[in-house]
């Protein structure tokens, strides 16, 4: 994949995809991401999760939801701040004391050098560590499978918990498919 490629694929600056291709593709390459449904996929979401790789952090209101991060127990959350503490960060933002914990085990299942993100959560905003905890995140949700099924609707229900912005979710994935192919 190229930078002109990628930033076509997620809406992103060129020297956004360039300072961020080596880990993005890094990243694809450890979680199985090597085809073109499901790197289109992929690009797609992270595209419009991030405004084209330009947020790796959650915009923070706070909003009513975002003040709800706070007492979230499905999240993990158990302490004062908490909810901003562990605010979404990363291409597919993940959001909770919990999630922070088990992304550092499972990616140090796979690498040596994984911080500790419940200890240092800011660290999930680097170039490298927001494209790992992305490609772990899909690879643990099974998107794979459903990018191979052409299931897009349902990946963007994992990553979203909704639809929201699916209009624009759709058209990254065409863009993509045309760049890809």
């Amino acid at each position: 994949m190229t930078p002109q490629q990628l930033a076509i694929c997620t809406g992103a600056r060129i020297d956004r995809a360039i300072e961020n291709l080596p880990w993005i593709a890094a990243a694809m390459d450890v979680f199985g991401i090597n085809t073109t449904a499901r790197q289109a996929a992929f690009l797609a979401q992270i595209g419009h999760e991030s405004g084209g790789l330009h947020w790796i952090n959650e915009i923070w209101g706070p909003t009513n939801a975002q003040r709800r991060y706070e007492v979230r127990q499905d999240l993990g959350n158990n302490k004062p701040g908490d909810g901003f503490r562990f605010r979404g960060r990363g291409w597919i933002q993940i959001t909770g004391r919990d999630n922070y914990r088990h992304a550092t085990q499972r990616l140090r299942d796979r690498f040596a050098d994984v911080p500790d993100f419940e200890e240092s959560p800011d660290l999930v905003a680097t170039a490298r560590w927001a494209a790992m905890t992305a490609g772990d995140f899909w690879y643990t949700a099974g998107l794979n499978k459903m990018a191979d099924e052409g299931r897009f609707e349902t990946i963007t229900r994992r990553i979203n918990g909704g639809l929201n912005g699916y209009a624009d979710r759709l058209a990254r994935l065409e863009t993509a498919k045309a760049a890809l192919t």
